[in-house]
């Protein structure tokens, strides 16, 4: 098991966002959750890359609890995020952004070259952008930044949170196709999403959040044909 989130209850000031929430990845695994504005998805995902503690249960990740560990701590572990907010550095090149998220590696040139010539195989309009100031870019051409930015430290697991936000229908479906490339090419992914369809669609298992509990899991090709999901999740 690469990942196991074992009934975390997680706060904001005196508020319980998560309630008991329990999931599992596995090694090479593509799982979504899925749930409504304010179903604790984002909150999750804070979670486990460490910027929020759970007040209660834990978190382990290549079987080592990692649920008290500080936030670059466990990217040094092999997890990263790539927010919801995006969090670029619009005043940088693409390039430099790019590059930030390669600091794990330290000054070994090597591997970040090779990163780089990855994540540019994967979005080659980056590579076409590279001396570009990163708030130029259109929307969608910054969630690739963003993303390549997640993969520049080799993670075992990467956790996207809601890669289709404002982003044109074209552009998000060319951004799922890498996706699953992504997976395809051995990283694991825990894919945080509102729309439902193309989640489902590209992962193997998922998980249903509402206010914070886990209310539904299961196949992906099981719940796109639950009733449940169907009606509150795909318009049905």
């Amino acid at each position: 098991m690469l990942l196991r989130v074992n009934q975390i209850d997680s706060y904001y000031g005196r508020s319980q966002t998560l309630h008991g929430v329990s999931l599992t990845v596995e090694e090479g695994e593509l799982i979504c959750v899925l749930g409504a504005n304010g179903a604790g998805k984002s909150t999750l995902l804070k979670n486990i890359i460490g910027l929020v503690k759970p007040r209660q249960g834990s978190i382990e990740f290549s079987g080592r609890r990692i649920e008290q560990l500080a936030a670059f701590q466990i990217v040094r572990e092999g997890i990263t995020l790539c927010p919801e907010d995006k969090k670029i550095f619009p005043q940088m090149s693409v390039l430099k952004n790019l590059l930030l998220g390669a600091w794990v590696h330290g000054s070994d040139h090597s591997k970040i070259q090779k990163n780089l010539h990855d994540v540019f195989e994967l979005f080659p309009i980056l590579n076409d952008r590279q001396t570009q100031m990163a708030g130029t870019l259109s929307g969608g051409e910054q969630q690739m930044m963003v993303i390549g930015r997640s993969l520049m430290s080799n993670p075992k697991l990467l956790m996207l949170d809601e890669p289709s936000l404002g982003i044109a229908p074209l552009v998000v479906a060319r951004i799922f196709e890498v996706i699953r490339e992504i997976n395809r090419r051995g990283t694991t992914i825990l894919l945080v999403e509102q729309n439902a369809s193309i989640s489902l669609k590209t992962a193997s298992r998922g998980y249903i959040l509402e206010t914070g509990q886990v209310i539904l899991e299961g196949r992906a090709g099981d719940l796109l044909q639950d009733e449940k999901v169907k009606k509150a999740y795909l318009g049905l």
